[in-house]
């Protein structure tokens, strides 16, 4: 199963020796091909530029020409300010990319992209990063909807649905991260049981949005948005396997609840 990222690094501490088995969430966390040392740097192009940085300027020559070059109406505006209408939470997976599955153009979706799409409650100090970004998003900029978008696949997910209690880390971060989503997790493990492991993720791709969702009432200033009718907020999963995008609205006060209207979009 593809995962939603890959972090063979893990933390470094005292040295000791270690059992030789890796740990369940260690192993989703990581790619499926045995560990190598890490290749030599690879050879300068005919330009003497790293091919891998090549690759780069001439992916943005393509944009400019083919693109920003040919929609001055687009650009012109952009250079002085932004107006979004959206503000987007979504995975850094590579695959999903929201600019590119939803068609958004520049200057259209305020995004943050982390692991698992996952929204922090209120925290001042331990998540200042994201709220920060939200903050700005609707004080600042006036985002109407915020948008939360899972995806199938998900290795973030599949991670927080391994854990088991009382384990230790074996990253700085992700296990820490995931753990936002435990409420849904915990859902999922109470309501789904009995159903395998992969299905269970499925369902908890969407299960993790809607805790999503929930925190971010925690925001004063979202909550004030949603009382004034300024701000909406929407769940979202993208299934790249099946090429199919749902959304749906929180409904009643627990947005994580089993209560959301679907809407598919083949």
């Amino acid at each position: 199963m593809s995962s939603c990222l890959c972090l063979p690094k893990k933390k470094e501490g005292p040295a000791k020796e270690k059992p030789s088995t890796d740990t369940p969430t260690s192993s989703l966390l990581q790619n499926q091909k045995p560990s190598q040392p890490p290749p030599p740097p690879s050879k300068a192009s005919s330009k003497g530029m790293d091919p891998t940085v090549e690759r780069l300027k001439s992916g943005f020559q393509k944009f400019k020409t083919e693109v920003y070059d040919k929609k001055p109406e687009l650009f012109e505006p952009l250079k002085s300010g932004q107006s979004p209408r959206y503000m987007v939470f979504a995975c850094s997976d590579s695959r999903v990319c929201p600019s590119v599955t939803l068609g958004l153009q520049p200057g259209e979706a305020f995004t943050v992209r982390n692991i698992a799409s996952m929204v922090p409650p209120y925290d001042k100090i331990k998540y200042a990063g994201t709220g920060s970004a939200i903050e700005y998003a609707v004080c600042a900029l006036k985002v109407q909807v915020i948008v939360v978008i899972g995806h199938s696949c998900c290795g973030g997910i599949r991670a927080l649905l391994s854990l088991k209690d009382g384990a230790p880390d074996n990253f700085h971060f992700v296990e820490d991260w995931v753990r936002i989503g435990s409420p849904a997790k915990n859902k999922v493990k109470k309501e789904h049981a009995s159903v395998p492991f992969d299905d269970q993720c499925s369902i908890l791709e969407k299960e993790a949005v809607n805790v999503s969702l929930q925190n971010l009432k925690s925001y004063p200033f979202v909550k004030e948005g949603l009382a004034g009718g300024t701000l909406k907020l929407v769940g979202a999963h993208y299934d790249f396997v099946k090429g199919q995008f749902v959304t749906w609205e929180p409904v009643g006060v627990h947005a994580h609840s089993s209560s959301f209207r679907a809407t598919p979009i083949d």
